[in-house]
């Protein structure tokens, strides 16, 4: 029952977690050109 609940779990952040277009600068940091955010990954 655990192992179900774990994949279900990384299932669903593997789901939400897309990634968005951009280079990123020397710091890891850039902006999202769809929202004007800057933020570091």
């Amino acid at each position: 029952m655990r192992s179900i609940l774990a994949c279900l779990a990384i299932l669903a952040f593997a789901v939400t977690a897309n990634a968005h277009s951009g280079g990123t600068d020397a710091n890891g940091c850039h902006t999202n050109h769809k929202t004007g955010e800057y933020h570091c990954h």
